[in-house]
């Protein structure tokens, strides 16, 4: 499983983009940010929640400098389906990754054996090709496509300042920290 701080491996799968099928391979978003949102299955009752809400907030990734892929267990064909007959689903311009023998989702520590499906997990992978944030959590939850923005916009932020560190609910525009210097007298 990949971990914080070491390079995510160059793995590629069939996508849904755009109407049309195709071949991604991770390592296409060098240069660039990447933001993989892995969720259970097509068909479900968050994930359309989630991929509706990361859609609306789509062309904020987009300024920030990243890219969004999803990726589920299930094949292009169902993506393909789910996106033909969801409006919320239809929203959707990002690639739609398939991973139906779960070798992503195995590489990215989300996969559930026992049932063939991903847990919820969300991964920001820097410019380099380094994981730099994850969060995995139960299936029964949902997440936040406002909160997955903001951690890549301190991401962003803390590669471009060296020395800065992002407080907690930290926000372009707000007030950073510098280690040593913000401490002395605060312990």
């Amino acid at each position: 499983m990949v971990r914080i701080g070491e390079q995510i491996p160059d793995l590629e799968a069939e996508a849904f983009h755009n109407e049309e099928t195709k071949t991604i391979k991770l390592s296409d978003y060098r240069g660039k940010w990447l933001v993989l949102v892995f969720y259970p299955a097509d068909f479900t009752f968050i994930c359309p929640t989630e991929l509706e809400e990361l859609a609306e907030n789509y062309e904020e990734f987009k300024k920030a400098g990243a890219e969004v892929l999803s990726v589920s267990t299930d094949t292009v064909f169902v993506h393909k389906a789910w996106h033909d007959h969801s409006p919320a689903i239809q929203k959707i311009k990002f690639p739609m990754l398939a991973d139906p023998a779960g070798r992503l989702c195995r590489e990215f520590g989300t996969y559930i054996e026992e049932e063939g499906l991903s847990l919820r997990g969300s991964f920001i992978i820097d410019p380099d090709g380094v994981l730099r944030a994850l969060e995995i959590h139960d299936n029964s939850i949902g997440r936040s496509a406002e909160e997955l923005l903001r951690k890549l916009q301190a991401a962003i932020h803390v590669r471009e300042h060296k020395g800065e560190v992002c407080p907690a609910s930290w926000k372009p525009g707000k007030e950073t920290l510098k280690p040593g210097l913000d401490l002395v007298g605060k312990i």
